[in-house]
């Protein structure tokens, strides 16, 4: 059962990080005033979302084939990020920061199913479960 536990998450985290990855390989137009709410102009952000695209395809691929710790740590707190900045703009931001809330949880669900690694070396090493 926990097999199937950890592929559900690693396939659902691998999903929405390439489909946010190709979003921002695409420049989602929406996205500007994400960008914006935190003070950075459309034009920055039209530069710099191509190599955000980039690197959560690069994550989701990873978490796919060979999860490791500080990635999954990393697309937690990204995650977290990306649906906090949410709330200085919409007409429902505390919904639309909750409905966010599996771009985080998910990661972070995964990251503590395989435990927090106890050495450096942990961090950067492939996680897997013999279960």
């Amino acid at each position: 059962m926990n097999k199937k536990i950890e592929w559900v998450l690693r396939i659902a985290i691998f999903g929405e990080f390439l489909g946010h990855g190709v979003f921002g390989l695409q420049q989602k137009i929406g996205w500007l005033k994400y960008f914006e709410s935190v003070g950075i102009s459309a034009d920055t952000a039209n530069t710099i979302m191509p190599y955000i695209g980039i690197t959560d395809i690069i994550l989701a691929v990873l978490v796919l084939v060979a999860p490791i710790s500080a990635a999954l740590l990393w697309m937690a707190f990204w995650g977290l990020w990306t649906a906090m900045i949410r709330w200085p703009i919409g007409s429902n931001p505390v919904w639309d920061f909750f409905e966010k809330w599996a771009n985080w949880g998910a990661p972070l669900a995964l990251f503590f199913y395989y435990g927090v690694p106890s050495s450096l070396k942990g961090w950067f090493t492939i996680q897997r479960k013999n279960v």
